[in-house]
């Protein structure tokens, strides 16, 4: 099989610069890209049934973008007043300067890690004295709460938006070469959206070892799979596995 097409199931990128353009255009391929999932947030009746107190935090923790928009959100549905003295913890520099859309950036305090939980967690660890409040989405990393109870961090969990199926009906099928999954959740909105699915002769690619599991749980055939040492990136796994057929259509 000579790989034509590819369909990835994350938004498009931003940038030209994407190694997936590169791909395309190496290997003469047509590679779409569709979001399988998307984000909710929690409405004001689903997420007063968590029983939050604002009022009872002196902190908040960021983990991303998304969960700075969902807490500003409902904090001004339930008309919550967020204090002037209300302290954020931030997962990177480019998230803490998201906050500027929201509050007025140089008269807060902010703190910020490098990208890494792990590295926030150094900064946390630091003001063991806060009452942290962690907006999250139903689908989260587990490390997060596994390393502020270990550090024994007094936090609530968040659940201010979740992720469900995108509507895909727009989609009339999905014959393409190759399908490209990052998370559990694609290949459940895949099933969701087309239960009548036969796999056949395209190739399924996934991305972390959950993405993997789902795809043998769905009773699917896993044909590419990354990060692997050979293959760190999925773009990596793709060139790999397309040389490949390549060269066996070549050989025939």
């Amino acid at each position: 099989m000579k790989v034509k097409s590819i369909l990835v199931s994350q938004p498009k990128p931003q940038t030209e610069k994407s190694p997936y353009f590169d791909l395309a255009e190496k290997y003469n391929l047509k590679i779409d890209f569709r979001p399988f999932i998307q984000v909710e947030g929690l409405s004001v009746k689903e997420f007063r049934q968590y029983k939050i107190n604002f009022e009872a935090f002196t902190s908040v923790i960021f983990t991303s973008r998304t969960a700075i928009d969902h807490f500003f959100r409902l904090t001004e549905e339930l008309r919550y007043v967020v204090p002037d003295n209300l302290k954020y913890f931030c997962i990177s520099e480019s998230t803490a300067f998201y906050l500027q859309k929201y509050i007025t950036y140089r008269k807060r305090k902010i703190f910020y890690g490098s990208k890494k939980f792990e590295e926030l967690m150094e900064i946390i660890i630091k003001h063991p004295e806060e009452k942290y409040i962690v907006p999250l989405s139903d689908i989260h990393k587990q490390e997060i709460p596994k390393l502020l109870t270990k550090a024994k961090i007094n936090y609530t969990k968040a659940i201010m938006y979740k992720t469900v199926s995108s509507n895909l009906s727009d989609l009339s099928n999905v014959n393409y070469d190759i399908l490209v999954f990052f998370s559990p959740s694609g290949i459940k909105s895949l099933m969701q959206n087309f239960p009548d699915f036969t796999q056949n002769d395209t190739k399924i690619a996934a991305f972390g070892t959950t993405t993997e599991k789902a795809v043998l749980d769905a009773n699917l055939r896993l044909d590419i799979k990354s990060p692997i040492p050979q293959a760190p990136s999925m773009t990596m796994a793709l060139e790999q596995f397309i040389k490949k057929e390549n060269k066996k259509n070549q050989s025939k």
